[in-house]
């Protein structure tokens, strides 16, 4: 039975409008939880009770986080500065969007497709470090030496728990970072890894295939032997270990016994049309994973891609890096359209921070948190628009300022999730999922 404190939240969760889905808490075993093994993902997932209170029916039912990590340039990608002294504006010059604004001249695919998302150019914090910055993209908070918080993912992750037998957080092709762990929660709610990456040829997901010299015969006898034991365990014990333990093995075959869930995570069922529209290379193969993912059930899915610390010879860098990643966002959000998956999805690509309004001296940009951008499609949120302003030459937000905390507060309330419920972190203090964060609420459908 869990206690009030185990639900903890502002007034009474029965009661107040927009809270809906609510998970229970475990106070006990709070661990880092980075980068899960399927085994070790299930077996602490199965100690704690499961329950969930529905009230209102979220905009978003999942979220493909795409994070650039080393810091993606603004100026070169979603707030081109066309008409600012060239040593601000760089070599790479703009395109116009099918909407009638600019981006950069790199992302021609998306130019195409203004109309499906969101641009917010009015990002700001104060964290010129990757790690810091980092910290604040993945969790909404800034970094804090006294505790550390659990990011997006394992907090929809205990909010909502496994759908159709997939973990509820997914993370392609690992875990990206420290700060996209599991923080003050328990390890259970950390992201599964796929452990490879999907465009390899000889990629395969880890813990979903049977043991060497275990075929499907082989299999189910070991099922229906261990089900023999459990039961005359279950029935002879009272403790509660002896039962979470039998869930964590009840969910770990129904995983590798459900053909849907398992092939989830192969591409090879995708046809040759398919594979070639998203491109057969890193960006594309793993946002094609993406999509699989969430629309087999998985509820989050963080992806990264490519290194945009471009600290030097930034021109070559972003037609390096751009082309591909161009090409998959831009088929990934049509690929949504199309399965009518796009209003039910949000699409989130966020950096840790922008880059220096003025090329230095060797031809990059260096780390710039003042302001900077991220974009945002479907779930709830209006295409075809630009939230915020920078000034004339990137340097700081000119119009509608947005902190880390109203993007993370505006992306829950999109998946129904209050951003200022309380849980509990260890030695029972009570912790709202995002202090201070306002939503963005022109931005919404």
């Amino acid at each position: 039975m869990r206690s009030i404190r185990d639900m903890r939240c502002h007034g009474n969760p029965l009661t107040q409008p927009g809270m809906f889905g609510r998970r229970g808490f475990l106070v006990a075993g709070a661990a880092s939880g980075l980068g899960l093994s399927l085994p070790q993902l299930l077996m602490r997932e199965a100690s704690a009770e499961i329950k969930q209170y529905d009230f209102v029916k979220p905009k978003a039912k999942s979220v493909i986080h795409i994070y650039l990590p080393g810091g993606m340039a603004q100026q070169e990608s979603w707030d081109p500065k066309p008409y600012s002294p060239m040593e601000y504006r760089g070599d790479l010059g703009t395109i116009k969007t099918n909407t009638g604004e600019v981006i950069g001249s790199a992302m021609p695919q998306l130019a195409k497709r203004a109309d499906k998302y969101c641009v917010i150019r009015s990002m700001s914090h104060g964290e010129a470090a990757h790690e810091r910055g980092t910290h604040n993209m993945f969790t909404g908070y800034k970094p804090s030496p006294a505790l550390s918080y659990p990011s997006f993912g394992a907090v929809v992750s205990h909010e909502y728990g496994p759908r159709n037998n997939l973990p509820a957080y997914i993370c392609v092709p690992n875990v990206p970072n420290e700060f996209a762990g599991t923080g003050y929660l328990p390890s259970s709610y950390g992201g599964f890894a796929l452990g490879a990456d999907p465009a390899r040829s000889d990629f395969q997901v880890r813990d979903l295939n049977l043991a060497g010299g275990v075929d499907e015969a082989r299999f189910m006898r070991r099922k229906r032997a261990l089900e023999m034991v459990n039961q005359r365990f279950v029935t002879g014990t009272s403790a509660d270990n002896v039962g979470a333990m039998n869930t964590f093995y009840e969910r770990a075959y129904d995983l590798l016994d459900t053909p849907e869930a398992k092939a989830a995570f192969d591409l090879s069922k995708e046809d040759d049309k398919t594979r070639d529209r998203y491109g057969r290379n890193t960006a594309g193969s793993r946002m094609l994973m993406c999509r699989r993912l969430i629309e087999a059930g998985s509820r989050l899915v963080t992806m990264t891609y490519g290194s945009w610390d471009m600290h030097t010879s930034i021109t070559s860098g972003i037609r390096g890096q751009m082309p591909s990643f161009d090409q998959g966002l831009a088929v990934l959000l049509d690929d949504l359209s199309e399965r009518g998956l796009l209003d039910e999805t949000l699409v989130m690509v966020t950096s840790e921070f922008g880059r220096t309004p003025k090329i230095n001296a060797d031809a990059g940009r260096d780390h710039w948190p003042k302001v900077f951008s991220v974009m945002l499609a479907g779930g709830g949120v209006q295409g075809g628009m630009i939230h915020g302003a920078s000034d004339s030459t990137a340097s700081e937000p000119e119009l509608d300022p947005v902190s880390p905390a109203d993007l993370a507060t505006t992306m829950y309330r999109l998946l129904g999730i209050v951003a200022d419920k309380e849980l509990m972190a260890p030695g029972d203090r009570p912790i709202e999922i995002v202090d201070g964060g306002n939503v963005i609420e022109k931005i919404l459908t």
